[in-house]
Formats: C-alpha cells, structure tokens, sequence
C-alpha cells in the first residue's frame, strides 16, 4: 500500500514447551497491539497498527522516523532538551491516567519525530496498572536516565514536574517511587 512500515515479530524460544511457547507470542502480540492503540486513544503519539498476524505473532506498524530521545537529549541543547523533557513528562501522566503502564519506561523506547515525543515498545506494559506498576515504570524511568544521561540529571526534574501537572494521582506514584527505591537499598 506505499506505507513504510516496521514489522515486530516475536521469533519462537526453544526452551519453551512448542503449545506454551506459542500461547505466549500470540497473547503478547495481541497485548501489546492494544496498549499501542490504548496509549494512541489516550493522546500519546505510537505507531498505527496495520496488520496483528497471530500465526507468527507479528505486528505490522508505521515506522516512526526520528532519533530516539536518548540520542536526542544527549545532541540537544538546554531549551529543546526542556521541551522534550517537559513532553515526556505530559506523556507518561496520560499514560498512567489511562491506567497504563508502559512496563519498558526509557528515553530508548522514545522517538522524536514530527516535533513530538512517539512511544513504542509496549511489550512489556499492562492495562489497568496498580499504583506499584505505575511506580516500578517512573523508577525505571529514573534508573534508565541516571545511566543514559547521568551528565544532565537535572532535566529528570522537568519529567517530573510536567508529570505532576498532568497526572493529579503524581503525588502517589511519586511516594511508591520512594518506596521502591528504599526497598531496592537495601536487598
């Protein structure tokens, strides 16, 4: 049809028992292509899904041209870092208002493009997210930027404020945050 699109196949594990392995695939494929459509309905930019083959557990999607934000924020300068910063904050509130938990929260699962901010790899996230989910995927989001941009630790203040102003259960999230850091500290 002229479209240029990406094709995300889930390839078969061979440790897996065959009938258990391919449950699986299918259900993750099926999943994630309704949190892409979930996150999208919600306002979040993600790839349009064109095509969900259940027999090799492939997803047919727009491709999303651009850099991803973790190369982006590390080429940027302190306004355009601002700005993306500030989306990613709005973004994530959607998301976590939705219910959703992205489950793989990283500037690395992030594409600019289009002048906004496009979020994909949602294989690992979940519908109808308890407040730990919400709380696991800002932490990510914390621990994955302090190791991908430690040189600008300060813009992770913008997410969070952007955060905040969009997502009026923050404050929450914000303390299971704590919590799950303080848990970590000392296992």
């Amino acid at each position: 049809m002229g479209r240029e699109v990406i094709f995300k196949s889930r390839v078969p594990k061979g440790y897996r028992h065959p009938e258990l392995d391919d449950s699986l695939r299918v259900t993750r494929t099926k999943n994630e292509a309704r949190l892409i459509q979930e996150a999208r309905r919600l306002g979040v930019p993600t790839p349009v899904i064109y095509d969900i083959d259940t027999t090799d557990a492939t997803l047919v999607m727009q491709e999303i041209k651009g850099p991803r934000v973790k190369d982006l924020l590390d080429g940027s300068g302190p306004e355009q870092r601002a700005k993306v910063c500030e989306e990613v904050g709005r973004l994530v509130g959607l998301l976590h208002q939705g219910g959703i938990a992205h489950g793989d929260l990283t500037t690395s699962n992030m594409i600019w493009s289009e002048d906004r901010v496009w979020f994909i790899d949602f294989s690992l996230g979940s519908k109808k997210a308890e407040l730990e989910e919400l709380g696991v995927d800002l932490h990510l989001l914390r621990e994955a930027f302090q190791s991908a941009h430690s040189h600008i630790m300060e813009s992770f203040d913008i997410i969070i404020g952007s955060y905040r102003n969009s997502f009026p259960k923050a404050a929450e999230v914000l303390r299971k945050v704590k919590e799950i850091e303080d848990r970590g500290r000392y296992t």
